[in-house]
């Protein structure tokens, strides 16, 4: 069969692996290097290949050769997080003197990142609104806006941005578009083929997908932009290990079945939970309540295993007999593995653009990410746990 013809879960098993190499092992070793030898000294300098392992080995290669194949994208910078995959894009386009647009709604340390870090480098920076229209989209656009960052879902509250509304007034300004993919993970949606000049993911999440190593990925199809993000690694110094490198490649295997299974089940419960008295909302996209849900069905394929829901209660001694109830949800910070998990996110909620958000109005906010476990336990620790707020 062609490679043309193959589907993605076809080909992210196989892209990436050299069949008959590695000396017949499946997956490729893990080569740990600093220094690589060559037998001609005439290739120490400007040869094909790095001899500096922090460039990458084999094992990173066979990473990115699977990257490539899952995002649509002919060139692939790896970074040692998601967040530092994020900041190297940024940081790869802008300059001294320049403006950045950047979602009100994006993951919190990018946040921090433009706030503090950029503003160091002399950019300036402006949030907006993830529903912002084309109209005042345009009317932020300065002379200096170079680069505009996008979040698809939104971190904890999962707005969806009209991007076919945006992308087109970025290419006629010749705005450097950067879009956070780590939701869709490649999987149920293509930056690159929407207009997206970098695709970023937290590989940590669901590429890896088992809570045990850290990874990110910037990606783009402009060979300018690929320069840049290679130049500003190097600056920074910035790779991946083989380990993690390994454990990503491993991960990309697999992860169209973990994904598919997860979204499912997410999207079941979602819907079980929207029907809930103790909810007020649930911010799923795929949802057809929910605001974007149009967006989403014209851009994405499907939906991954994370959303947030929004309880009635702020009771403090509620709240915590719901969350001391949960067993197989676990609490903690990350998400994209084979574990279901459960956090409360008012305390982390930073927005500056909707007065909804700022007031505190819509109640308790919990963020769910559902793993492997099976539907119908999880479902009936939620529903345990709600009768806790009564």
């Amino acid at each position: 069969m062609s490679e043309d013809k193959r589907k993605p879960s076809t080909r992210l098993i196989h892209d990436g692996r050299q069949h008959g190499g590695f000396d017949g092992a499946v997956n490729p070793p893990i080569r740990r290097a600093s220094t690589i030898l060559t037998d001609d000294v005439s290739k120490l300098y400007g040869g094909a290949k790095s001899l500096y392992g922090r460039m990458g080995t084999d094992t990173q290669e066979t990473l990115s050769d699977g990257l490539k194949s899952l995002e649509n994208a002919e060139h692939v910078q790896l970074a040692p997080t998601g967040l530092s995959g994020c900041a190297l894009a940024m940081a790869s386009v802008l300059n001294s003197g320049d403006h950045l647009l950047i979602t009100d709604s994006t993951y919190g340390p990018s946040r921090r990142f433009a706030e503090r870090y950029l503003a160091r480098m002399g950019v300036t920076t402006t949030f907006f609104d993830p529903r912002i229209t084309a109209d005042a989209f345009a009317a932020l656009i300065t002379p200096e806006t170079k680069a505009a960052f996008f979040e698809m879902p939104g971190s904890l509250t999962f707005e969806l941005h009209d991007l076919n509304a945006l992308l087109p007034l970025c290419k006629q300004h010749n705005i450097i578009t950067i879009l956070d993919n780590t939701w869709a993970a490649g999987v149920f949606f293509k930056p690159l083929d929407a207009g997206v000049n970098i695709s970023v993911q937290a590989l940590t999440k669901y590429v890896i997908g088992h809570s045990d190593g850290f990874g990110g990925a910037a990606m783009t199809n402009d060979q300018r932009i690929a320069l840049k993000l290679d130049q500003t690694a190097n600056d920074w110094g910035v790779g991946m290990s083989p380990d993690d490198a390994y454990l990503a490649q491993r991960g990309l295997r697999t992860l169209h079945s973990r994904i598919t299974q997860q979204g499912r089940t997410a999207l079941n419960i979602a819907e079980w939970l929207a029907e809930q008295s103790e909810v007020k909302e649930v911010y799923h996209p795929a949802l057809s309540t929910h605001p974007d849900n149009a967006i989403f069905n014209d851009l994405f394929s499907g939906a991954s295993g994370l959303f947030s829901f929004a309880l009635y209660s702020e009771d403090a001694a509620k709240l915590d007999r719901f969350f001391k109830t949960f067993q197989l949800f676990g609490f903690g910070f990350s998400w994209g593995g084979f574990e279901s998990l459960i956090l409360p996110c008012n305390p982390q909620l930073k927005r500056s653009t909707s007065d909804r958000w700022k007031s505190g109005s819509y109640g308790t906010l919990v963020r769910v990410q559902i793993g492997l476990e099976d539907e119908a336990d999880l479902t009936e620790e939620l529903q345990q746990a709600l009768s806790e707020l009564h």
